[in-house]
């Protein structure tokens, strides 16, 4: 985490101290949230609709701050070392980019509408086989979490992996004006904040803002199969690093790089590439999605000079965020595919063709929840689903909640009469689908993170054996 004396503190911030022996105290980490102050950290406090920090200065201080940011227009701030800035908010951005600048860290920036949390972690494992890496962790990928992020990154690493999420236009532009990549990724362009944004080309161009803050001769590896990304790239309202380089995966040919050859098992994928022809990379991860999300963080290894035997200690330690196609085999025979944490149409697919990738199953039964904050096609995206959904992927199809019946609807025309079930009752369909399954099922359960299907995944997990004799 940083380290700095208040006097250099001010000065990485733009503030200013009120009293100049105040410059010495030596400041270790920073925090936003009075609860979470630990000794000797900088307390910021941040100013919002419905809230103001600064009326925490005090409990930070007595829980143990060693000083404190004061936003000049609150008036006079109460005793105790602090620094006077213009904006609290603008001045941890501010401390951020300055101590990414001063450790001269590395910086590979990513960002996507689906994938992006995934291609972080397979970074990070990746590079840890050879450098001090440190990663976003949670969903702290905004404009508060990547400033807190950079700032709890220990001065010796070599290597910062952010991610960059967003809601609108220019919330990426100002992450990479804070971060200063070195490396982008942008993993694809999907119907994501289709709500805010209202079309798939903002939405390009909302993703290649990440670019807008790269160092010069930065490089961005973007997902070759999206057209839109190259049209943005062309337009002249697009900010560009100078000498900026690309590098493109996907599954076309066309790519710098693409799968040539895939396996499936229980538990992930063995895969080879264009560049990497050999005996192959296990990835335990399901989906062919994945070893297209895999071919980004392989090029970032590459252009860090990893070997492929390091790509290969990488992968096989790997370490997945919480609630992205999860596979849980519990304790009574019936497998449990869970992705409850995000859905898009593009996501939901992918988890359907994981679905009908995987062999060896009584039944592939689907669980899919509401897909949210689409704009005003959702209606239509949700029926695509339905419409996608074919009896060699899914054998019966559970849906949850009111968007979800135009999934129900559509599926009911590509599958067996009785073979998809709509709900809008959340304690309805639990009772349901832990009625319906039986020993060697497989269960995909997908939908937006408000949804809270992860209730679904623990009513599966905590089955009796007895119940719907289970164990066959």
């Amino acid at each position: 985490m940083i380290q700095k004396t208040l006097q250099s503190i001010a000065a990485m911030c733009c503030g200013a101290l009120i009293r100049k022996q105040d410059g010495e105290v030596i400041i270790q980490g920073v925090s936003t949230d009075s609860r979470t102050v630990r000794h000797g950290s900088l307390y910021v406090p941040l100013v919002g609709e419905r809230f103001d920090g600064h009326q925490f200065v005090v409990p930070a201080l007595e829980a143990g701050a060693g000083a404190f940011l004061w936003q000049e227009d609150h008036g006079t701030p109460p005793e105790g070392p602090v620094v006077i800035v213009k904006d609290t908010l603008e001045a941890l951005q501010s401390l951020a980019s300055s101590y990414l600048k001063e450790t001269g860290v590395k910086v590979v920036g990513i960002t996507g509408s689906n994938g992006k949390t995934t291609v972080k972690d397979m970074v990070t494992s990746l590079l840890e086989t050879k450098y001090k890496v440190h990663k976003t962790e949670g969903n702290f990928n905004n404009q508060i979490g990547l400033p807190l992020t950079v700032l709890a990154m220990p001065e010796e690493t070599d290597i910062a992996v952010l991610e960059m999420g967003m809601s609108g236009r220019h919330e990426i532009e100002l992450l990479s004006s804070i971060a200063r990549p070195d490396i982008a990724v942008i993993t694809n362009v999907g119907e994501a904040h289709m709500l805010q944004l209202g079309s798939r080309e903002e939405i390009a161009r909302a993703k290649l803002e990440i670019i807008s803050g790269m160092k010069p001769g930065g490089l961005l590896i973007h997902h070759g199969d999206e057209p839109l990304i190259t049209q943005v790239l062309a337009e002249p309202e697009t900010k560009k690093p100078e000498g900026l380089q690309t590098f493109t995966f996907g599954t076309g040919e066309d790519n710098d790089d693409y799968p040539t050859g895939m396996m499936f098992h229980a538990k992930g994928m063995i895969f080879t590439s264009d560049r990497h022809p050999g005996e192959g990379f296990s990835l335990p991860l399901l989906g062919r999605h994945n070893v297209v999300n895999a071919l980004a963080a392989l090029a970032v290894a590459e252009h860090y000079g990893l070997s492929e035997e390091q790509i290969r200690e990488g992968l096989a330690g790997l370490r997945l965020t919480s609630m992205r196609i999860e596979s849980i085999e519990t304790e009574h025979g019936v497998t449990v595919l869970n992705d409850a944490y995000n859905a898009s149409p593009k996501s939901v697919k992918a988890a359907l063709d994981v679905l009908g990738d995987i062999k060896g199953f009584s039944r592939r039964i689907a669980v899919l929840g509401d897909m949210l904050e689409l704009g005003p096609r959702e209606q239509e995206f949700h029926a695509e689903i339905g419409q996608y959904i074919s009896p060699d992927k899914v054998d019966m199809v559970f849906t949850y909640g009111p968007l979800s019946t135009y999934t129900a609807e559509a599926a009911k025309s590509r599958l067996p009469k009785g073979q998809v079930v709509a709900f809008t009752d959340k304690a309805a369909l639990i009772e349901s689908i832990t009625k319906e399954v039986t020993h060697k099922d497989v269960v995909l359960v997908k939908a937006s993170r408000g949804m809270k299907l992860e209730d679904v995944v623990e009513a599966l997990k905590s089955l009796h054996s007895r119940d719907n004799d289970l164990r066959g």
